[in-house]
C-alpha cells in the first residue's frame, strides 16, 4: 500500500504471492539425475544399443515437442527438460535392440498424441512415455517382445519365464542378480538396483513425495502374496513380482507423473495400491509377462475419481457420508 495525495493507494497481484522455488525445469533435471545410475547400467548391459536407443529417443521427444510449439504458435519450452525426460522414460521402457524407426515413432507419439494434444505442460491425463508404449506394443507386439528381439544376448527374460513354465524357473535369478541388472527388459527399467536408488534420491530430494511409491510397492506385495498364500507352485514369490520387469521403474518414475496422478495424501495412497494390485492381476491373468504400463495406464483413467475422495472441511460432510446418502 503507497499513499499517493493523502490516499491510499493497493497494488494488487495474482497469486501466488509466495513461492518454494520449485519449477518444473528444476524437477524434470533432478528427475533426470535420478536417472542416470540406470542409463549407466543399461550401457554397461547393453553397450551402443541402449545409447542409441536412449539417445534417440530423447531427441524424438525434444524435436516432436518443439515443431509442435512452433506450429501452435506458442513459446519453445525445449529448456525445461520435461520433454527430454519423457524422452528419456519412453527410452526405458522398449527393447534395447528396438529398430530405430520404432523408437523414433514411439516417442514421437508419446509427446503428440500423450502430451501436446492435450494442451501441453501438466496437462497430460495419462503418463506421457506410457502412451506410445502401449500403441508400440499393439501395432508392433513382435518387436516389443524381448525374448524374439534379443534371441542374441546372453541375458534372459524372468517375467516371460514365470508366464510360460512357471515359478520354479525364477531360482535361476539371485536377487543380488536381478538388483544387478542381470535380466532382460526394458532398456533402463530393467536395472532394478539402479533404479531403486534413483528413486531413493527423489525421496530423498523431495521431488516426490513417498505416498504413491510406496503405496504401489505395497499394493504389489500385499496382492502377490496372496496369490503365492494360494499357491505357491502356481504363483511367484513377492520379492520376485517386486524386482523383476519394471515395477521398481513404475512405482518411482511413472505412477508418480504429476498431471495423471491424484494430489491429495488419500487418493494418492488409493491410487497407488490399486496401480500395484492391478499389476498383479494382469501378470498372474493376462497375455503380457509384465503389466506395469498397463496397470498404470488403467490407475490413470481412475485418477479424475479418486482426486474426489478429499478430507471434508471442519464441520463439513465428507465423500462417503455423500456417497452413502446418495
Amino acid at each position: 500500500m503507497k499513499p499517493l495525495n493523502g490516499l491510499p493507494v493497493l497494488t494488487v497481484s495474482i497469486p501466488p504471492h509466495a513461492h518454494c522455488g520449485r519449477t518444473f525445469k528444476s524437477d524434470a533435471l533432478e528427475t533426470i539425475i535420478a536417472l542416470l545410475p540406470a542409463v549407466f547400467f543399461a550401457v554397461y548391459h547393453y553397450h551402443m544399443l541402449a545409447v542409441r536407443v536412449l539417445a534417440l529417443s530423447s531427441f524424438s521427444a525434444v524435436i516432436t515437442e518443439t515443431v509442435c510449439l512452433y506450429v501452435m504458435k506458442r513459446e519453445i519450452e525445449a529448456d525445461n527438460y520435461t520433454a527430454l525426460l519423457y524422452g528419456l522414460l519412453f527410452g526405458f521402457l522398449i527393447p534395447p535392440a528396438s529398430p530405430w524407426w520404432m523408437v523414433a515413432t514411439g516417442s514421437a507419439i508419446s509427446i503428440f498424441i500423450g502430451r501436446m494434444i492435450f494442451g501441453g505442460l501438466g496437462a497430460n491425463p495419462l503418463c506421457v512415455p506410457l502412451v506410445g508404449w502401449a500403441i508400440l506394443t499393439v501395432s508392433w507386439p513382435e518387436l516389443m517382445n524381448f525374448d524374439i528381439s534379443m534371441l542374441a544376448s546372453e541375458l534372459t527374460y524372468p517375467l516371460s519365464q514365470l508366464k510360460n513354465f512357471g515359478p520354479e524357473t525364477l531360482t535361476e535369478y539371485p536377487i543380488k542378480s536381478l538388483l544387478l541388472g542381470f535380466q532382460l527388459g526394458g532398456t533402463g527399467a530393467a536395472q532394478t538396483g539402479a533404479v531403486l536408488l534413483g528413486g531413493v534420491y527423489m525421496l530423498a530430494r523431495r521431488i516426490v513425495r513417498p505416498d504413491i511409491p510406496l503405496s504401489f510397492i505395497a499394493g504389489v506385495a500385499v496382492t502377490a502374496t496372496a496369490f503365492y498364500f494360494i499357491d505357491p507352485l502356481e504363483y511367484a514369490a513377492p520379492q520376485y513380482h517386486l524386482l523383476c520387469g519394471s515395477t521398481l521403474f513404475g512405482a518411482f518414475f511413472l505412477a508418480t507423473d504429476g498431471p495423471s496422478s491424484p494430489s491429495g495424501h488419500i487418493p494418492m495412497l488409493i491410487y497407488g495400491f490399486i496401480a500395484g494390485a492391478l499389476l498383479i492381476i494382469i501378470r498372474v491373468y493376462g497375455i503380457y509377462p509384465d503389466g506395469v504400463p498397463f496397470a498404470i495406464l488403467l490407475a490413470n483413467l481412475m485418477t479424475p475419481l479418486i482426486d474426489k475422495i478429499r478430507p471434508a472441511p471442519f464441520g463439513g460432510i465428507t465423500n462417503i457420508h455423500l456417497w452413502r446418502r446418495s
